[in-house]
This record gives C-alpha cells, structure tokens and sequence, in this order.
C-alpha cells in the first residue's frame, strides 16, 4: 500500500525520489517499507533505447516495491517545472547522482529549498559532495577500500574479500541517509527550515567500523587480517565446513558459551582451554575444522541449533527463507512470485503494509499527477508536450 493511508511509522511523510541505483532506491524503499509516500521519478523512455539494468522496472525490481512511478522528462523545462511543483508539496528529496548533475538541471539543493524551504534534499555520493575524489567515479568496492574496512575483510592468505555491496551502498550508504533524512525531517518540523543531507558511502563505511577503530586504538585489533577476534582468526568465531560440503557458523566468545560447546563437542582436549593463547589459535582451529568436518551440517544442527553455543547454519538464499525461524517471524515475504526480505523493524502499534509490488517506469503518471494537485487540463498539457 502506498499512498496518505498507508500503515508504517511514517505515514504521511511525502518523498520524492529521482531514480538512480544502488543505494538511494535502497534508501527509498526503506521509507516506503515504513509507511511513506514515496514518488518515484523515472526517466521518460526514449525510443529504441536499451536498458542496461534488465531488472530494473520489472517485478525483480525489490528495492522499487512499495513505489508508484512518475516518468518524467527533466531535460525539457517543462519537466523540470513539473518536478519543483512536486517538490512544493514534498517533505524529502532523495537523489544520488554525482556531485553538480542535479544543479547542472537546475534542480539543485538552492532552487528547490527556494521553492520549499522546509524541503529536506537528502543526497547520496559514493565520496561525498566535496573533497579532492567528489568528481571521480567509483563503486562500492572503491568507497569501502577507502574506509579502512575492505582490509580488515578476508582471509589471511588471500586479498581483501569484497563483502557484496552491503557495506558501502546498503550499510554506509542507503542507511545512512534514510537515517539522516528522518533525523533531518523531525529538526524541520520544529524549524521550520529544511537542509541538505550530504551521505557518503566512504564515511557511512567507515562509521560502520567504529568499535573496530576503538579496538585498534586500545591495542586489541591488528591490521593484519585474520588476526582478530571477529574477523575469522579467532578459533571459535568462524565458519567450518561439514562432512558434506556446506558449513556452519560458531561464534562462543564469552566463557560460558565457549564451555557448553565443549561440552556438546565433547572436546577434552587441553588445548581447547587455551583459546585466548594467539599462540593456539592455529592448531586450535585445525582441531575444530577437523571435528565439525566429521558430521553433516543438518547433524550439527540438530545437536547444537537452540543451544548457547552461539551456532547456526551457513545457509544460502534459497535455504533462509525455509528455515523455521524466518518462516516463524515471517522474515521473508513472498510479493508477485518474488521472494524478498520483509521491512524491518518490526513495530508493536504502527506495524507498515506489505509492500506493493514495483511499478512499471510511468505506471502512475497520471494518477500521481492528479493526487499531487495538476489539474487534468496541466497533465493534458504535459502529454501533449511529451514531457510525460
């Protein structure tokens, strides 16, 4: 459900979203999963042109779901008079182009905020709207290289192991400016005066490695990859593969989980009680891949899932959403034959809609158009104009 009645923390909140990818729809989807009105302003299609993204406008399209779409031509004036009008009527912008594409338009943060001074104009970058790299392209690889995170990830005889995009697009990137166009939003009810939200991926990365900063300023963390407790060189917080190939997660830090599993494992040999020794760790963890190499994966679960041994299963993303406990929580949800994570987090008393499924590039022109305050007259005016 979308729309003024929608369900979610955040009904009634009005956003507007220039379509890109990576992490400002991410962000998007995030305050539509929560209840907002969320536009979205596709590029008006060109004849004959090719769509390098094939997923993109089809119901694959996760990080689109909740959405209706407006196809919008911003390079003819009357495009981009259509869009300040919009604007007029929003709480938040969100775009994510590089740094002077949207001013070049002439839609950057001065001329909207003119036309609505409380607008929140929310931006993602992957190195930010200034600094000597602002102009360079980049992916989210590069921004979290830059961070200091991408090195600390990976095993110790291989380079640093690119975790997805789920660091720099999704975590420091799409997170970081739905959490700082809400923050931003509240201070404008109070103000009066919107702001511009300047997220960077390089800076949200490196936010998402803060304990790790403050454990290597007190000493407790090494810049040498697997050397450390939470980076795979600590013996009892890995993964281990199984008699039949797939693998497990084991995470017993504090003493009292780490002795209920060598309780469960039954393993007495003395070294397991010398696991704070650095010295050990090594024959340590070949003392664990050899044992949990000795049963299946569905054998250790069932001898340690549910327990305090801090375990579960390394599944893949067609096992999660069969897994009893995802099934329980409803973790996953099934949207137009297309099975996704479902919004997150939960609320007790302002629980959001199951998102609707993506809408096609232009869907809901007319239908936005009208909602939004155009009289049928203006929208005729703009087909006519093949601005819409």
């Amino acid at each position: 459900m979308t729309g003024p009645l929608a369900a979610g923390p955040l009904a009634g909140l009005r956003v507007v979203e220039i379509v890109g990818i990576g992490p400002c729809p991410f962000a998007a989807m995030m305050l539509a999963d929560m209840g907002a009105e969320v536009i979205r302003i596709d590029r008006k299609p060109r004849a004959g042109e090719d769509n390098p993204y094939p997923v993109l406008g089809t119901r694959h399209d996760v990080m689109a779901r909740g959405r209706r779409s407006l196809a919008l031509d911003l390079k003819k004036a009357a495009g981009r008079v259509t869009l300040l009008q919009l604007l007029a009527r929003a709480d938040v912008l969100l775009e994510g182009f590089r740094p002077g594409v949207m001013e070049r338009l002439g839609l950057g943060p001065e001329a909207c905020l003119e036309r609505n001074p409380k607008l929140v104009y929310g931006r993602v970058t992957g190195w930010g709207q200034d600094g000597p790299l602002a102009q360079a392209a980049g992916h989210d690889l590069n921004y979290v290289a830059l961070s200091g995170m991408l090195h600390a990830m990976g095993r110790a005889d291989g380079p640093p192991a690119p975790p997805l995009n789920l660091v720099g697009d999704f975590g420091g990137g799409a997170m970081m400016l739905a959490f700082g166009v809400v923050c931003a939003v509240l201070e404008a009810r109070s103000s009066g005066k919107g702001q511009v939200v300047d997220a960077a991926m390089t800076d949200g990365s490196a936010l998402l490695g803060a304990m790790m900063y403050g454990l290597r300023g007190a000493g407790s963390w090494s810049d040498t990859r697997q050397a450390n407790l939470l980076d795979g060189g600590a013996p009892f917080y890995d993964t281990y593969a199984c008699q039949d190939g797939k693998f497990i997660s084991i995470g017993a830090i504090e003493p009292q989980f780490y002795a209920q599993l060598l309780l469960l494992l039954e393993a007495d040999d003395p070294v397991f009680v010398k696991r704070w020794n650095k010295a050990h760790w090594p024959d340590l963890k070949a003392k664990f891949a050899a044992l949990f190499a000795t049963r299946s994966r569905q054998a250790w679960c069932q001898l340690l899932e549910g327990t305090d041994v801090c375990f579960a299963p390394v599944l893949d993303m067609g096992e999660a959403p069969h897994h009893p406990h995802n099934a329980a929580r409803r973790t996953f949800v099934e949207i137009d034959g297309v099975t996704q994570p479902a919004p997150a987090p939960r609320f007790s008393r302002t629980a959001p809609a199951t998102p609707a499924a993506p809408s096609s590039p232009g869907q809901d022109t007319d239908a936005i158009l009208a909602g939004w305050g155009f009289t049928a007259e203006s929208i005729e005016a703009l087909k006519a104009a093949e601005v819409i």
